[in-house]
């Protein structure tokens, strides 16, 4: 790759999670982050234009956390810091020591809370959003629709969003997507009207989809056709309200923002 090619690239990975006892185990220690953020690069054989932190470490201050990404970015080895899970006050926080370049936080039509703190104050410090799962962990885009869909060992089936009478619920709400959408008509589906409501939320608002198929790929990325009026963006609003929703995000013991 020349050194143009590159120039044309945005390279993110994380850091933050260890292992103790052969288990994943958050960590935000300085010198655990300046020697990961070391080694990732020397893997790419290339600086990382966005280095994140996974996930909050609740034993370890986040200034501290932060001071390892000043390092890491007067060596070059990073050019941006990224935080994900993080909650508008460690937001504030980290960027009181370094600026952060975006946060990367669970957003869509079916998780919304963030709207309420993160969302108004990354907007408020100049910071960009990376909204994941964009599609509800798959849910949105309404190819299952009750557990039986899912296969055995899919970790879904430990979320309690899809708990039996939860997906039943909430399959009612991705059925009027769907609907709007046979309206909408010229080839939009539920997964291409929740993709372009997030994109509808503003230019500072990125969503990343997740896929493991490149027909799956294609199908997202034309999403960006489906442009929002005001009106059709809000009648999705209010499909899918946030008390609308059946479930917690995750499971009891994550790392969340609502626990920093």
């Amino acid at each position: 790759m020349t050194p143009e090619e590159r120039e044309k690239l945005c390279i993110a990975t994380k850091t933050g999670i260890g292992f103790k006892d052969n288990k994943p185990d958050v960590c935000g220690k300085k010198d655990f982050i300046v020697e990961e953020g070391r080694k990732s690069a020397e893997r790419l054989g290339s600086y990382i234009d966005i280095f994140y932190i996974h996930r909050i470490d609740p034993r370890t201050p986040i200034e501290e956390s932060m001071e390892a990404m000043k390092v890491l970015i007067k060596e070059g080895v990073i050019k941006g810091v990224g935080l994900s899970e993080a909650s508008a006050i460690t937001i504030r926080k980290a960027h009181a020591v370094q600026p952060i370049t975006a946060v990367e936080i669970e957003y869509s039509l079916w998780s919304r809370d963030v709207e309420e703190e993160i969302i108004p104050t990354c907007r408020e410090l100049g910071i960009g959003v990376v909204a994941y799962s964009p599609l509800g962990r798959g849910f949105l885009t309404g190819s299952f629709k009750k557990r039986e869909d899912l296969k055995e060992g899919d970790w879904r089936l430990n979320n309690p969003r899809f708990e039996e009478e939860a997906m039943k619920q909430n399959a009612k709400l991705v059925e009027k997507i769907e609907a709007m959408a046979a309206r909408k008509g010229d080839g939009c589906t539920a997964s291409k009207l929740a993709l372009a409501w997030v994109m509808a939320q503003g230019e500072d608002i990125v969503p990343i989809p997740g896929t493991s198929k490149v027909e799956n790929l294609d199908k997202n990325v034309d999403a960006v056709k489906y442009s929002l009026t005001k009106e059709e963006a809000q009648e999705l609003s209010e499909i899918m309200k946030p008390d609308y929703v059946i479930g917690r995000r995750y499971e009891a013991g994550h790392y969340t923002h609502d626990e920093n």
